[in-house]
């Protein structure tokens, strides 16, 4: 495939454009078109990791701290519709949008940093997980993060669902959370004078600051910038400029409303700490499972640790999409590699089970909580990376035409990014430090790899920052934003295809597939009936196979030839061995055809979840034209 090609390649390309928006009747009817992305993205802002940053604010320093919660809040609004903007006009996703600006030293750097955010995330995920099945099951810790490796087919499942199926299923989980939390705060009967002094911002001491740049990366988290920028392209939206204006209006609606839900559970999770841990005198509450078996004797609930258990597992549950999601956005947009989606998801949850488990096992599951709070600082620190391309790429007017934002936006996003970075720098600053003075004989390893890495990154986040204001941005693949002129159509020459490929799997799809085919080429073209035998002999043997079913298989596709020479057609049957998805497109190569047609559903179930679909993989592999009939 060409790079022109792979440059505009979609994103999420299995449901891109998969959901009309184009709908007629009142406005909420409108709006229900396009609720979804939001709330998918929404259960990255209240996973577990928010859980023990939360814990950690609330009964270590009360009420203080819920100013952060509302600050990032603002800031997560504020960013996540920048990039809904950005997926919407350019079509988009944040690692294509960076790939575009940057040069490919910093964006293989950009995806390792990208990369270990999501092991973050998804580390979050894995002890929440096992902590909410140990809290109700009394099952022991490392047994439960084992187990949730299971949990990685469960986003392939209701991917074949479709996109608004996985979007409700999201929306119920995050309901479940939602109320289990309504319920431990009417419990806890929290002070509401104190709540309201809690968003007047302070920072009483260095201990806060951790616990609030953790708080900030728990919330503003960067794996969900490049999510949200994929999933508003789900949307099938008019390509006019009031098309793209009514899905930006109705996208920014979308998120304000999950993100303010997410901002719910958050404060309430926090205030329920300083309500029952904190005025109580546990202070030192960060740990899940203290919060959790305090909760029944300082409410004087049964039920209380329950709802919290149950809340806990809807909350691991429900991350485990977004974190698998942004890997495949991540490794397509930066890397232009696709790989089967279980396999990518194994590949993030054995990343997260790994440490996870060696940490359980070395120190013992009363790490957990540091562990969680460490996943979220770790986020936290990776944001500049991710909040800074997305600023210059939805200011850029040559690329956003009269969608990019405009002054005021744009000084709220970089203030935003400012405090983000300054924070940061401030943290990492003190925290070397400390390393430094504690290190004794091993201080050396921090001021001759930690020291260095560290100015690394801050060499290249310098080049991320003022690379595109001190040198123009390369416009050759810009974003065609829609306006009043339009191309030329005078000289329209329609193509001639005369050398048609057809891919059969002798299934329902088949007629279809050959109708299509035929009425593009006439009888004036000739056809290539392919087929390709997968069986196991066929894999391992490739030509040398003569079993019966491809005996069978070469049968069925004579006679197709046979009937299609009584019509007047020229077609020729041609048998591929092994993989479909590498299969036809050697046949491609080889018979050098102009046209491929396909059928829209190639493998099913389990062979589908083996190998992948065939369809995508196979257009992604070949430079001709692809018709895909559904």
């Amino acid at each position: 495939m060409s790079k022109q090609h792979n440059d505009f390649e979609h994103s999420l390309s299995e449901v891109h454009s998969t959901v009309e928006t184009n709908i007629q009747g009142s406005f909420w009817r409108r709006l229900f078109a396009f609720l979804g992305p939001a709330y998918m993205v929404s259960v990255g802002y209240m996973d577990p990791g928010n859980w023990a940053t939360d814990l950690a604010g609330g009964s270590r320093f009360g009420y203080s701290l819920l100013w952060v919660l509302l600050m990032s809040n603002l800031i997560a609004l504020l960013l996540q519709s920048m990039c809904a903007r950005l997926g919407v006009v350019a079509q988009r996703d944040l690692a294509q949008a960076s790939r575009e600006l940057y040069h490919p030293a910093a964006n293989i750097f950009n995806y390792i940093l990208a990369e270990i955010a999501i092991a973050a995330t998804d580390l979050a995920e894995v002890v929440g997980m096992a902590i909410g099945l140990q809290l109700l099951f009394g099952m022991p810790l490392i047994w439960g993060v084992a187990i949730s490796v299971l949990d990685a087919f469960l986003l392939l499942f209701l991917m074949r669902l479709g996109i608004r199926k996985l979007e409700a299923f999201i929306l119920g989980l995050v309901l479940i959370i939602g109320g289990a939390f309504a319920i431990q705060m009417f419990l806890a009967k929290p002070d509401l004078g104190l709540v309201a002094g809690g968003f007047v911002p302070s920072i009483p001491n260095t201990e806060a600051l951790f616990i609030a740049i953790g708080i900030i990366g728990a919330t503003v988290m960067p794996h969900n910038l490049y999510l949200h920028s994929a999933l508003v392209q789900s949307r099938k939206i008019v390509r006019s400029p009031e098309g793209l204006k009514r899905a930006i209006r109705f996208n920014i609606i979308d998120s304000a409303i999950a993100l303010n839900l997410a901002l719910f559970v958050n404060a309430a999770i926090l205030i329920l700490a300083a309500a029952v841990f904190h005025k109580n005198g546990y202070s030192g509450v960060s740990e899940i499972q203290d919060a959790h078996q305090l909760l029944e004797p300082l409410l004087g609930k049964s039920y209380a640790p329950t709802l919290f258990a149950i809340a806990l597992i809807a909350a691991g549950q429900s991350s485990t999409v977004t974190g698998t999601l942004a890997g495949q956005i991540v490794m397509e947009g930066y890397l232009h590699l696709r790989i089967a989606p279980w396999l990518r998801r194994i590949i993030t949850r054995i990343l997260a089970v790994g440490p996870a488990m060696l940490v359980i096992s070395l120190i013992g599951e009363s790490a957990t909580g540091d562990m969680l709070v460490l996943s979220q600082v770790i986020l936290s620190m990776q944001l500049g990376f991710a909040v800074i391309p997305l600023l210059h790429y939805v200011s850029d007017k040559a690329r956003m035409g009269q969608f990019a934002i405009g002054f005021w936006t744009k000084l709220a996003g970089w203030l935003s990014a400012s405090i983000i970075v300054l924070l940061n720098i401030r943290l990492i600053v003190e925290q070397t430090g400390k390393w430094i003075a504690m290190g004794g004989t091993t201080a050396w390893v921090v001021e001759f790899v930690v020291i260095p890495l560290l100015l690394v990154a801050g060499g290249i986040l310098a080049y991320i920052i003022f690379r595109p204001l001190l040198n123009k941005i390369p416009r050759a693949s810009k974003t065609r934003v829609p306006h009043a002129l339009s191309l030329s159509l005078a000289q329209y020459t329609p193509p001639d295809y005369q050398e048609i490929a057809i891919a059969l799997d002798f299934s329902e799809a088949d007629q279809k597939t050959l109708e299509h085919a035929l009425h593009i080429g006439s009888k004036n073209a000739r056809y290539y009936l392919f087929h390709v035998v997968e069986t196991a002999g066929a894999l391992v043997l490739g030509s040398d196979i003569h079993d019966y079913e491809t005996s069978a298989d070469v049968l069925t596709l004579k006679n197709y030839v046979e009937q299609l020479s009584k019509l007047g057609y020229q077609s020729e049957a041609v048998i591929g061995y092994g993989s479909a998805k590498q299969a036809i497109p050697k046949l491609v190569a080889e018979k050098g055809v102009d046209l491929l047609v396909m059928g829209a559903h190639g493998h099913r179930t389990m062979k589908d979840l083996i190998f992948g679909t065939t369809v995508g993989a196979v257009r992604h592999a070949v430079n001709i034209p692809v018709l895909i009939v559904r």
